[in-house]
């Protein structure tokens, strides 16, 4: 019965960091719109800013990211001095004569550790002369152990970072193989220890399951091992396979994945290993210490969601810097021209880089606010929803009938207009979501699976 119940929803769905999502962006929203809406901004509210680092020195194949790879650095210099640019006029476009407070700031990529120390000390100084980083601001990077050099920590530890997100997937030797990622415990070990004794306490680490040549054994294993190294936070994403839009994939043959029910059971055994280790699931794919600050929000109800995945971050307003970089602020989306060339051209000829976006209407934020809800917290009550943007939840009959209709593969619960996942049901809870998104088309969908 299990098995044919996540046949039957495991349809191809947004991962909701967004509502719209990215696919239903248009050329409408261009650098102009952009910069409108940046001026428009209160400099009472915090902003969180997103930095993307569209490099690598070598390619993982199962990665969806927007990256480069490169052995060498001179493109990369050329790169840094595009942000630097970019940072600059950006962040010149906000509110004259104000200056705003930051609550988060996050390098992603690609690798951000393919960055010398000293580009890294350069770019938050000049994040530093145009915006004031709050006291209690989160400053957050990804990093990829293989290339998490000793200097690079000690700049990480001078720009004040105090959360690091380190790349493991899986330790298991012939799963890294499969996907072009080898790398030993002893070094993930190392990095980490090495954060710690700079006194980086915030560990995150990604794990992924769906890939070639993993079973439960080794799942369990790769779990325990990580699980000793003592994270605050792990990420825990299956495998997206869309060789169509992400060539390199293709190095990854389709036969050798697994299928539906395999890669069911193995949410499966990672969700229960954790949680005998005492983690707290987070939504969807997170989990957490009970006392870290992301497992508190989630007691609070204060979780939120954006295109980093679950976040403690509220604010308002993120702005996205790097070639595919989107912006999320209150009027809408925008995103950075993804192509890197056409991005620094931009930058260099005093442009905003904004390709495409979407500016929300009213009922896409009623929308989102309830799509965010399922996804963070996995209930709804479209009463309180709908009065907080003054409307009544009959408007959404025909989606509760449609909900009510899941019931009975006990997929959801609902009593009233209140809407809730049921333990089965937590990792199809993006095909409740889907239920509330307009936009969707799931026949000419290319997302990722929903389990």
């Amino acid at each position: 019965m299990q098995l044919a119940l996540y046949e039957k929803y495991d349809l191809r769905l947004p991962r909701y960091t967004s509502y719209p999502t990215a696919p239903h962006f248009h050329a409408g929203v261009d650098g102009k719109v952009f910069e409108g809406w940046l001026s428009d901004l209160d400099p009472k509210q915090p902003l969180s800013l997103y930095l993307h680092v569209p490099y690598c020195e070598e390619m993982c194949w199962f990665c969806g990211c927007n990256t480069k790879i490169t052995k060498h650095y001179k493109p990369i210099i050329s790169y840094v001095a595009a942000l630097l640019s970019e940072i600059e006029s950006t962040l010149g476009k906000l509110p004259d004569g104000e200056r705003f407070g930051v609550s988060h700031i996050h390098f992603g990529g690609g690798s951000p550790t393919i960055l010398k120390a000293d580009d890294l000390r350069t770019i938050m100084a000049a994040i530093r002369t145009k915006v004031d980083i709050l006291e209690d601001a989160e400053i957050a990077i990804e990093m990829d152990p293989r290339t998490a050099k000793e200097d690079f920590m000690d700049a990480m530890i001078e720009c004040g970072f105090n959360r690091a997100s380190i790349g493991i997937q899986d330790f298991n030797i012939d799963v890294q193989r499969a996907v072009n990622r080898v790398q030993s415990i002893e070094l993930v070990r190392d990095v980490i220890a090495g954060l710690r004794h700079r006194g980086i306490k915030g560990i995150n680490v990604d794990l992924m399951y769906g890939l070639p040549h993993q079973t439960l054994e080794t799942l369990r294993e790769t779990v325990d091992q990580t699980v000793a190294l003592c994270p605050d936070r792990l990420s825990v994403f299956g495998y997206a396979h869309v060789p169509w839009m992400k060539k390199h994939q293709q190095l990854i043959p389709t036969e050798v994945l697994p299928n539906t029910e395999e890669r069911w059971a193995q949410y499966e055994e990672i969700q229960n290993r954790l949680a005998k280790h005492g983690y707290v699931a987070i939504g969807l794919d997170h989990f957490a210490h009970q006392a870290d600050s992301m497992a508190i929000a989630l007691a609070d109800g204060k979780l939120h969601r954006n295109f980093q995945g679950y976040t403690t971050d509220r604010a308002e307003a993120l702005v996205g810097f790097g070639p595919s970089a989107i912006s999320s602020l209150p009027q809408g989306y925008g995103q950075n021209d993804p192509a890197l060339a056409r991005w620094q051209r931009s930058i260099e000829a005093g442009e905003c880089a904004i390709e495409k976006g979407v500016a929300l209407s009213g009922t896409d934020k009623l929308r989102r606010e309830i799509i965010n809800e399922l996804m963070c917290n996995l209930h709804v009550d479209l009463d309180v929803v709908c009065t907080q943007f003054g409307t009544s939840a009959d408007r959404f009959a025909p989606e509760l009938e449609r909900i009510k209709a899941m019931t009975g593969d006990n997929i959801v619960e609902v009593n009233g207009n209140h809407i809730s996942l049921t333990d089965i049901g937590r990792p199809l809870v993006r095909a409740v979501c889907a239920v509330f998104d307009t936009y969707l088309d799931p026949a000419h969908g290319r997302h990722s699976q929903a389990v």
